[in-house]
């Protein structure tokens, strides 16, 4: 099996041959392992528990996370191959943003060393599934509003609350969560983790029906009189959860538009290729002027969004990303691939509104990349502050 290619005539800067390695790699696990399932996983909402075995004996988990710990040495530049890998599979089912290019790295960032060698190498395997426990039924992008509570009571912390549209919460053995360990507001607010067979009062609530990434696992948690190790608090000190999530929220919006990339890529290739096909009135529907037009427009647009994402790859390669310029990048990008899934979709007519077309569940899984990681309207509130 070939690798997976840009389906632009355009090769991304900080591309090597190792990287072309990795993306050929990680695009025939996808082919392999998510796509011949995608039906079942969306009708089972989630994929199978030993896919992500499977991903880590593959070295598709961590990759950007040193060696001494479980990882494979690289940079954030492996996490984006193998996320836009997943992007031209059309998958959205894995969430392997969240277990590998998030939550590991707030561990990297800010975790003590006996918290990076007892939760990394897990991670790495595959042996645990991580998930990311911001958001709560009363606070989505004000995470500084968060409720779940985390009381110290000697040499543990007792847990209660609650957290919703939590990816990878079915199969989550590992859960770090934003909760309040002090007074009210941004000050009060700590990471804990919590792997979750070595504590009781953890419960998987609700797997929620979603219009949109049916095969994505998304569940709501809750916790009652939960008990975890005040060695679990991430870094050690209470009170900076706030600082630690605004300082990783660009890592996390940036996985946001790599896969707004790939799939906007990905629904132009799958719709040239209809249209080559696809007759109608006794000619190629490509060869309609405004057909033409249209895949145009979607095409250059697609090239813009490559060049704007690469450059922000390269700043964060150098340690140079800053939270506005990832704001303009994420609603830009996803608010991008909303519109062009749209004019794509159009051009396959009937046949785009069925589910067994990826470009159908494209256009669906798309909508939610406007809201989650910060709304796109939070993303200009921070542009606005920064003008």
């Amino acid at each position: 099996m070939s690798a997976p290619r840009e389906p632009l005539p355009y090769r991304s800067p900080w591309m090597d041959e190792e990287l072309d390695d990795l993306a050929e790699m990680a695009g025939i696990f996808f082919e392999r392992e998510i796509v011949p399932h995608i039906e079942r996983f969306a009708e089972q909402h989630g994929v199978d528990r030993e896919v992500w075995n499977k991903a880590g004996e593959q070295g598709l988990l961590l990759p950007s996370v040193p060696e001494e710990f479980g990882g494979a040495g690289g940079t954030f530049a492996h996490e984006a191959v193998i996320l836009t890998a997943q992007g031209y599979a059309t998958d959205d089912s894995l969430g392997h943003a969240i277990h590998s290019g998030i939550v590991p790295h707030y561990i990297m960032e800010y975790g003590t060393e006996d918290q990076k060698r007892q939760w990394l190498p897990k991670l790495a395997t595959g042996e645990w599934v991580a998930a990311l426990g911001m958001t709560e039924p009363g606070a989505g992008s004000d995470v500084a509003s968060i409720r779940t509570r985390a009381v110290r009571e000697g040499d543990e912390y007792v847990i209660n609350g609650s957290k919703t549209f939590i990816t990878n919460g079915t199969h989550a053995d590992f859960v770090l969560i934003a909760a309040r360990t002090g007074e009210a507001g941004a000050k009060g607010v700590s990471m804990i983790g919590i792997p979750v067979a070595e504590v009781t009062g953890f419960d998987r609530g609700r797997d929620l029906s979603k219009i949109g990434m049916q095969g994505s696992d998304t569940r709501e948690l809750s916790f009652t009189d939960l008990r975890v190790p005040v060695a679990n608090l991430l870094g050690g000190e209470e009170g900076r959860g706030f600082t630690q999530m605004m300082q990783q929220l660009p890592q996390e919006r940036l996985c946001v538009s790599v896969s707004a990339v790939a799939n906007i890529e990905k629904a132009i290739e799958l719709t040239v290729a209809y249209c080559k096909e696809r007759e109608a009135f006794g000619q190629r529907l490509l060869d309609f002027q405004n057909t033409g037009f249209e895949l145009a427009e979607c095409s250059t647009d697609a090239l813009a969004a490559r060049t704007f994402l690469d450059h922000c790859i390269g700043l964060h390669l150098r340690g140079e990303l800053d939270a506005v310029t990832a704001s303009r990048l994420k609603y830009w990008t996803t608010d991008l691939q909303g519109r062009v899934l749209d004019r794509c979709l159009q051009l396959f007519g009937g046949y785009g509104f069925m589910a067994e077309y990826p470009i159908a569940r494209m256009f669906s899984g798309a909508r939610v990349q406007r809201i989650y990681a910060g709304s796109n309207e939070i993303m200009k509130v921070l542009i606005h502050r920064s003008l």
